[in-house]
């Protein structure tokens, strides 16, 4: 075999290889980071939904999806993931101490809050009529909670717009005025931020 032969039977080789590399790339998550996710009311979200951290499986429960999106404006999330907890995990909650019964509320997140308020607020388009944002609990997930995980919807404020947030939001169906919890273990609330 002359040495023209050779390199190009090396060439070929070398490009079998590489198809071969690029046949077993997974391309979802580029893929999946180009799709825009859609919210209810048709209008893009911002961002994407974060994988969850451990203890946390995905599951279908169309009703509590339903119940934790909201359309441009309202709040809520702009899409969703629907999680159960395997194993306890836990959640943060900032919450307005003049309303004892918010600390309980639906809405958490999987990273401890850091402030200062007024970008804590855009960042989870929370309005500052809904609280005054100042006590944090750290709670544990029970095992077999179900919750939503998904971007931020925008909210439309008495006196302000928060935009769409790529920031991931927890919501829990906590109903802290008849006392159905789906958390456990939570600290007394400290002062925040």
């Amino acid at each position: 075999m002359t040495t023209q032969g050779r390199v190009m039977r090396g060439m070929g080789f070398s490009l079998l290889l590489l198809l071969a590399g690029c046949a077993g790339f997974d391309r979802s998550d580029e893929q999946a980071d180009s799709q825009a996710l859609q919210g209810v009311d048709g209008v893009s979200c911002v961002g994407r939904i974060e994988s969850p951290p451990p203890g946390l499986v995905v599951v279908v429960d169309d009703a509590l999806l339903q119940e934790a999106l909201g359309a441009s404006g309202a709040g809520e999330l702009c899409a969703g993931q629907v999680l159960v907890a395997q194993e306890p995990v836990t959640v943060y909650r900032v919450w307005d101490s003049a309303r004892d019964y918010t600390r309980y509320g639906s809405w958490w997140s999987f990273q401890r809050p850091e402030g200062p308020r007024p970008q804590y607020r855009e960042d989870n388009s929370i309005c500052p009529s809904w609280s005054e944002l100042d006590r944090m609990s750290a709670c544990t997930l029970k095992v077999g909670a179900k919750l939503v995980v998904g971007p931020g919807q925008s909210a439309q404020c008495q006196q302000m717009t928060y935009a769409k947030s790529a920031v991931n939001q927890v919501y829990i169906p906590n109903d802290g005025r008849n006392n159905v919890l789906h958390v456990a273990n939570c600290t007394e609330g400290a002062v925040w931020p």
